[in-house]
């Protein structure tokens, strides 16, 4: 399943995640995989794609960054298989 993640860095402040992104990589478990990502142009959010089976897999990687990022996860569709669907 396809997980649209929007994350706002608290504070608007990107430079601490960026920082632990560096020193300790994405902390993603084995299992959800990262698809792509996004930052608007002022740095305040970040948009990532992640997909996994297993729903505990995504909220154990949020867990890992809450402290520095408020989460909003929509589950998505690609466009090629909503249109059938529908």
């Amino acid at each position: 399943m396809l997980f649209m993640v929007v994350e706002t860095f608290r504070g608007g402040q990107a430079r601490p995640v960026y920082e632990r992104a560096r020193e300790q990589g994405r902390m993603i478990p084995e299992g959800l995989r990262y698809v792509d990502s996004w930052v608007t142009a002022d740095f305040g959010r970040c948009y990532q794609l992640m997909e996994c089976d297993d729903l505990t897999l995504l909220m154990t990687w949020v867990a890992r960054w809450s402290d520095l990022v408020d989460f909003e996860i929509v589950p998505v569709v690609a466009s090629a298989q909503a249109s059938p669907l529908l």
